[in-house]
């Protein structure tokens, strides 16, 4: 029978990555078993070792040390860690189907004009670069989509100092919407699962379920992310037309436009008195409003020269716009309310 290798804690240590102080802490802690005793010497094998390498799996895994005291109770008294490992490992996957690809300094250089050494660290500290302890001219681009996003960007006329900035408040939302996901899915899926250590077979079904709900979070992202842009965008966009010919066509160099008014660029028509839209107002409520002597123009072409068809017209179509917004923004606010009183589609 081939006798099972011996080590001193020292080269316990140097083999698992763990230093002398934590092995004898998890030995206080009940995590790592005692040593055997061989004359004067204290002996650890490789048991031990594959216990320091479990601890600290499950350690990078973001598990806290009780937790896995409890899980390797449940080991050590035959209920069985397998099937919690497979689980572990299925949350701890990949939940994007990018590859990490490996960027030079010259190649950043080119796609960005050479970004220095803060902006490399700002990038770093993002985890849009990963530094390679072997290489320091080549870096560790996790999602090169990411990457690519940051170089369009750029080239769009985006400063990288904005782009980092953004992608710090945009990091901080994506990660509350990925927490109300856990949190919806942990009060609907996993509550079984959950407050004891599961058998293999019932931590088996867990990861099944992880596997099915994974592209789940990101479809519903995306679709809910795509009706938004569609919808705010429209608005953004009328919201700066309706800007722009207010004020008129630009001027030759290029500057913002000038009001147009009945002597041409720059000349305003009179103030023309509108009645003040809204429940608060008095009825005999006046306000002045000044506009474009071009949409005047026009308004007159539709009711006639008369000042009070032409103040009527402009009092009717502000008064509806603004029953229009009112309206948009109640059906809007109902919407949200239906939502988020109704189960989401992943709901089984």
């Amino acid at each position: 029978m081939t006798e099972q290798p011996a080590y001193r804690i020292e080269d316990l240590a140097h083999r698992s990555g763990a230093t002398v102080r934590t092995i004898r802490a998890y030995q206080d802690r009940g995590l790592l078993p005692r040593p055997e005793r061989r004359g004067r010497a204290n002996v650890y094998g490789d048991t031990h070792l594959a216990r320091l390498r479990q601890i600290g799996g499950l350690l990078d895994r973001g598990y806290t040390l009780a937790s896995i005291k409890e899980l390797l109770d449940a080991w050590d008294t035959g209920r069985g860690l397998g099937g919690v490992l497979g689980l572990v490992a299925e949350v701890d996957g990949p939940w994007t189907d990018e590859r990490p690809v490996r960027v030079g300094r010259a190649e950043l250089a080119g796609t960005f004009g050479g970004p220095d050494e803060s902006a490399l660290g700002e990038a770093v500290e993002l985890g849009v670069l990963e530094r390679l302890p072997d290489d320091p001219d080549t870096f560790l681009a996790p999602s090169p989509r990411l990457l690519a996003v940051a170089s369009e960007l750029r080239e769009a006329g985006v400063p990288l100092e904005a782009v980092s900035a953004h992608l710090r408040e945009l990091r901080a939302q994506v990660e509350h919407i990925a927490g109300r996901f856990l949190d919806f899915t942990t009060e609907h899926v996993f509550r079984p699962y959950l407050g004891h250590p599961p058998s293999d077979e019932a931590a088996d079904r867990a990861a099944a379920l992880v596997r099915r709900l994974r592209p789940l979070a990101r479809q519903t992202v995306d679709a809910e992310l795509a009706r938004a842009m569609r919808t705010l965008a429209v608005h953004h966009l009328r919201t700066h037309l309706e800007e722009a010919f207010a004020t008129g066509p630009a001027d030759s160099d290029g500057g913002p436009g000038t009001p147009l008014g009945p002597d041409g660029p720059g000349a305003r028509s009179a103030p023309l008195p509108v009645p003040a839209p809204g429940p608060t107002a008095p009825d005999d409520g006046w306000a002045e409003v000044r506009l474009p002597s071009a949409t005047v123009r026009e308004i007159r072409a539709l009711v006639g020269p008369g000042d009070g068809d032409l103040s009527a017209f402009i009092a009717a179509a502000a008064e509806r716009e603004v029953r229009a917004r009112t309206m948009d923004a109640l059906a809007s606010r109902g919407r949200q309310h239906q939502r988020s009183s109704s189960q989401l589609p992943w709901n089984p």
